[in-house]
């Protein structure tokens, strides 16, 4: 199932996509997609319904964020073996942890607007994993349970904010719209196997970042099942999951950064597209 939120920013509605494409309405039977939407019981019941049923929606609509309401934006770095390799890092012991600040989260195919006086903005193609159930001490064997599905996120990065400014990654990562998140919220049950999916991301349609989550160096459940030795993971909490080799930081012999005007586009196989074109902050 491909669950959605359309409209306007602020005013998005509950919505999925069935089997012909089809973007259909569902305020009858949920309020949103939002953490408590993400239960098993209320999930179930969705996939119960006959989406030829549901109210088709017409027009060109705006995708907002596929989760409504997101609880933490959590985000793991350096998490592929050949990222760590172009960026000169060594592999880490254990998931690196930074937070990205809720007011990036933005639409699928929102603007991204570059800061005043930043020079270095980069593009990271992410597998979004959102948590659909309470998980406190889980184990590796039991993390995926907790899994209510799949979407792409954008971790765009100020490189010189991050490294830079003197303090955590956060403050590179958490510019207004620096968090795109979408299109579907894919269920679980269609991704059997978060760690066989192919994705990429092209600028101005130039392929930049092509790679496979089977390159991970710590799995989605290795992720979910260490940060709940931490602290309880609710229902809505979004993860990032790192990102393949290919990103502006790593070019050589010199990075070529975005730029207002450049375009980007990203895929993860069986989660959909996202398009952003960047903007200047005026």
């Amino acid at each position: 199932m491909k669950l959605v939120r359309y409209g306007a920013p602020g005013q998005e509605k509950p919505g999925l996509i069935d089997a012909n494409g089809q973007l259909r309405d569902l305020s009858s039977h949920v309020d949103d997609i939002t953490g408590p939407t993400l239960s098993g019981q209320t999930l179930a019941r969705l996939q119960a319904l006959d989406p030829e049923g549901l109210p088709p929606v017409s027009g060109n609509q705006r995708m907002g964020p596929c989760v409504g309401n997101i609880g933490k934006f959590m985000c793991i770095g350096l998490n592929y073996s050949d990222h760590a390799a172009e960026t000169g890092a060594d592999i880490p012991e254990h998931p690196i942890l930074f937070l990205k600040a809720n007011s990036a989260i933005s639409g699928p195919d929102d603007a991204v607007i570059i800061p005043r006086n930043a020079t270095t903005v980069d593009y990271e193609v992410e597998l979004g994993v959102v948590i659909g159930s309470t998980a406190k001490y889980v184990s590796e064997a039991a993390a995926l349970k907790h899994v209510a599905g799949y979407c792409i996120v954008n971790d765009v990065s100020e490189r010189t904010f991050q490294s830079k400014l003197t303090g955590q990654w956060t403050k590179g990562k958490s510019c207004d719209t620096f968090g795109p998140v979408g299109p579907w919220l894919v269920t679980a049950d269609e991704i059997p196997d978060p760690q066989k999916l192919d994705m990429t991301l092209e600028v101005n349609g130039e392929r930049r970042q092509t790679g496979n989550t089977a390159t991970m160096i710590f799995t989605v459940a290795q992720i979910i099942s260490h940060l709940s030795q931490l602290f309880t993971l609710h229902p809505g909490d979004v993860i990032a999951t790192g990102t393949p080799p290919g990103v502006a930081l790593g070019m050589k012999p010199e990075p070529v950064f975005l730029r207002p005007g450049d375009r980007m586009t990203l895929a993860i196989e069986g989660l959909g597209r996202q398009t952003q074109v960047l903007e200047a902050d005026t």
